[in-house]
């Protein structure tokens, strides 16, 4: 698709690609809630939580472009295109992402767009799901006595034509984080396993991580495909796979029955709001 601009006329806006966190609105950063505040339009994600999308001004405009695995979604040529767009016609334009832009949240390659189209841009980072469900699962990603280094990957590529290399991630002494993975979470153990992993590895399956609803499904590698099938699963989750996910028992501190729904009064009071 090739990119749309309006000749002789400079984009008269800023886009700010905004990391959302993930999921619990008090993991929001304060500049990111202070963008939003400020913001003409919101093109956000899939995941970004409504209470979030909630602290844009009422007159915003606001446009879903989330992409989800099986479900109709905006093209990623067209979200830039858009983003160029609102670029030329608003002042703040806000692109809003669940977890961190730039791990695995195309923002690079948007950016790249607003480089091509001489749009003038910021990144807002944002709390990466990795790190977040870790935390709110009770899950040290890294740990001196069984953990020395973590990988994230994604698991969402159709692996038999985008070959892993499970060599590289079967290393006992590293964890292995897993993005978008579910649908291969058979595919991922086979591979695992099959370059070394032990199957009684521990492994967690998180889902809604850092909200209400979170979940926690915890077996062993072995048990990876079984424990994805399971009916109660919901969308969006994550996979960690290692020593640490022993941990998630006595480590575990988060009740999603007190988890809040929105800004604590006292908070948004601080902020001005």
């Amino acid at each position: 698709m090739e990119l749309i601009t309006l000749p002789g006329q400079q984009a008269q806006g800023k886009v700010w690609l905004v990391g959302a966190g993930p999921g619990d609105i008090e993991l929001l950063t304060l500049k990111a809630y202070r963008i939003l505040k400020k913001a003409d339009v919101v093109l956000f994600d899939a995941l970004v939580s409504e209470e979030i999308l909630a602290l844009a001004p009422k007159d915003a405009e606001l446009i879903a472009v989330g992409k989800r695995a099986g479900k109709h979604s905006a093209a990623q040529e067209e979200i830039n295109q858009l983003l160029v767009t609102k670029a030329y016609t608003r002042k703040n334009v806000v692109r809003l992402k669940g977890g961190d832009p730039f791990i695995f949240g195309r923002g690079g390659e948007e950016l790249e767009t607003l480089v091509e189209a001489g749009v003038e841009f910021e990144v807002v980072p944002g709390i990466t799901a990795a790190s977040g469900t870790s935390a709110y699962a009770g899950i040290p990603l890294t740990h001196r006595d069984h953990a020395q280094g973590v990988t994230f990957i994604t698991g969402h590529c159709k692996l038999e034509s985008c070959p892993m290399d499970w060599q590289a991630y079967a290393n006992s002494a590293n964890t292995l984080v897993v993005y978008m993975g579910i649908l291969n979470a058979a595919s991922i153990q086979d591979g695992l396993i099959s370059a070394g992993r032990s199957p009684n590895t521990p492994v967690a399956i998180v889902s809604k991580a850092t909200t209400a609803a979170q979940q926690r499904f915890i077996g062993t590698l072995g048990e990876l495909a079984e424990l994805a099938a399971d009916p109660a699963l919901e969308m969006p989750a994550l996979m960690i796979i290692g020593e640490v996910v022993g941990l998630a028992d006595s480590l575990h501190w988060f009740n999603p029955e007190t988890s809040p729904k929105t800004l604590d009064a006292t908070v948004k009071q601080s902020l001005g709001q």
